[in-house]
């Protein structure tokens, strides 16, 4: 398996980097990713081949190191040549840091096991996708992983099914026509959490928006709503607020929801991030979590158990979908040339509610109840 990791690049280099590069004119090597990540050869080996014994901050700088310096492995770049190793891109659009870790290694560990060449290749909207899309499918690029939201951009898939490239989605998306997809039961998920907050004996439940322009942000809204519903709650429609999948945008959500007149007893953010924003914001407005405030996420990424308290959240196995969509691209690429006729494959896999420390009974749902000031 090889690795290669592209970002947005810098719009412009100073004299001193235009001269190093004029200087070496070598391929980067696996010691000068070590080198800029400050750990062992041995260490970006077992990174590059997915394997699990090593601690998730030194991943990190290998991998941040592997996509400064551009590195491909030389193994890889002779299979190139010869052109018997299966390309695949993997495309992302600014996820959070911890959600990007899981998707990414899932990715890694499968191509490792197959020998495949992996790119990862940042977008920051549909326009650059697509100059990034022909770009790849230029260099013999055949498999794309698309995440949302380019699983839900039209234009996107047109262009690689157009191009004789392989698509997959990973997560629920509005385009048609890709090669598979791998997904959860996004509305089931957020149904059981809303249902298990209801349980421990909420009744004024707040909720935070993922992206809008995400397929599972309305599947994930449309499941708390539906639990609401089934359980004869009222939805206030005061208490549901638009956050964007990122950390700041709950920041921003959160303080709407606690400082409202008729504060919720509970809330329940669409992902992660938000939620860690959220128990953040709660805890700058002195409330307890979970004494006074009860905070779920969704994803169960690693944010989710590195801040205090550790979040209840909806477990998505992102690594084992990533993992799948590689695979699933595997299997359209032997059936070439016919793989155009082959009936597209949807994947759904299990979800796991994971409870932690965030959660509890409404025991000060009452002074909730009254606005600010009120005896």
């Amino acid at each position: 398996m090889a690795l290669a990791m592209s970002t947005k690049p810098e719009p412009s280099a100073t004299p001193s980097r235009k001269r190093a590069a004029r200087r070496s004119n070598a391929a980067p090597t696996i010691t000068d990713v070590a080198r800029e990540a400050q750990c062992s050869p041995m260490t970006v080996s077992r990174v590059i081949n997915g394997e699990e014994n090593v601690r998730e901050d030194t991943k990190q700088k290998v991998l941040g190191a592997i996509a400064k310096l551009n590195y491909v492995p030389n193994r890889a770049a002779r299979s190139l040549a010869a052109g018997s190793q299966l390309r695949i891109a993997l495309l992302f659009d600014n996820p959070s840091a911890s959600y990007l870790s899981e998707f990414l290694m899932g990715a890694l560990e499968e191509a490792s096991r197959r020998d495949i060449y992996l790119v990862v290749q940042a977008c920051e909207n549909v326009a650059e996708a697509q100059k990034v899309i022909r770009k790849l499918l230029d260099g013999g690029i055949e498999g794309y992983i698309l995440p949302p939201p380019l699983c839900d951009d039209q234009s996107v898939l047109d262009l690689i099914r157009s191009s004789g490239g392989i698509a997959v989605a990973v997560g629920p998306g509005r385009a048609t026509g890709s090669h598979g997809a791998v997904l959860i039961d996004e509305f089931q998920a957020a149904y059981d959490m809303t249902r298990h907050i209801i349980s421990l004996g909420h009744e004024r439940i707040g909720f935070i928006i993922g992206n809008p322009e995400q397929v599972a942000s309305g599947q994930r809204l449309e499941g708390y709503r539906k639990a609401m519903t089934d359980a004869g709650l009222a939805i206030d429609e005061r208490l549901i607020a638009q956050g964007q999948f990122t950390y700041r945008s709950g920041m921003v959500a959160a303080e709407r929801l606690l400082g409202a007149a008729h504060r919720p007893t509970a809330i329940f953010a669409s992902n992660d991030d938000m939620a860690a924003a959220t128990v953040a914001m709660a805890h700058r407005r002195h409330l307890d979590v979970p004494g006074d405030i009860t905070v779920c996420g969704f994803d169960d990424t690693e944010l989710a158990s590195s801040i205090w308290p550790e979040l209840t959240t909806i477990r998505q196995p992102i690594r084992e979908m990533t993992a799948e969509a590689v695979a699933m691209i595997a299997r359209v690429h032997k059936q070439k040339p016919r793989a155009s006729k082959v009936k597209p494959e949807q994947l759904t896999l299990a979800y796991q509610l994971i409870r932690r420390n965030s959660d509890a009974g409404p025991s000060l749902a009452a002074s909730f109840s009254q606005p600010p000031g009120s005896p």
